[in-house]
């Protein structure tokens, strides 16, 4: 009885530990918070396809900027919806490293694109967003949903 409690215990653990790396991954939904002004702004869904993340916006909070449009993108994505835009572009895992980095992040209220990194942060349930320009960075928080 002792042994099968101990067998039962050990499986569930590693299943839990399964569980808890399977989520310290970019892959899913998350609530981006705005880091100007801490305000919920959309919930973006970032996913895999060949080795590599792409980040969609899925929702804006707002309900005054439902058609929002990205006036300021100077690339394919000028003048077109937010809603559904895809803002995350080419991210890969950085070998060796608890981050995702080497593609871009647009900022659809600018229109600039940043080299970006993602980190996943307190077992998955944060994403830590840096857009880089040359030297200079700025970070979000992002909260996971699913």
């Amino acid at each position: 009885m002792k042994r099968e409690l101990t067998t039962l215990l050990s499986i569930l653990l590693w299943a839990m530990a399964g569980s808890a790396l399977a989520q310290a991954t970019p892959v899913g939904l998350w609530k981006t918070i705005d880091d100007d002004t801490n305000q919920e702004k959309s919930h973006v869904r970032i996913s895999e396809a060949a080795g590599a993340l792409s980040g969609k916006i899925e929702k804006i909070l707002d309900p005054t900027k439902q058609d929002s449009t990205c006036e300021k993108c100077s690339d394919a994505r000028k003048n077109q919806k937010v809603l559904g835009m895809t803002i995350i572009e080419n991210v890969k895992k950085a070998s060796g490293e608890d981050h995702w980095d080497s593609g871009t992040i647009l900022d659809p209220n600018n229109g600039k694109t940043y080299k970006v990194r993602l980190t996943p942060k307190d077992g998955g349930k944060v994403l830590e967003v840096r857009g880089f320009i040359g030297p200079f960075y700025r970070n979000q928080k992002w909260l996971r949903l699913e």
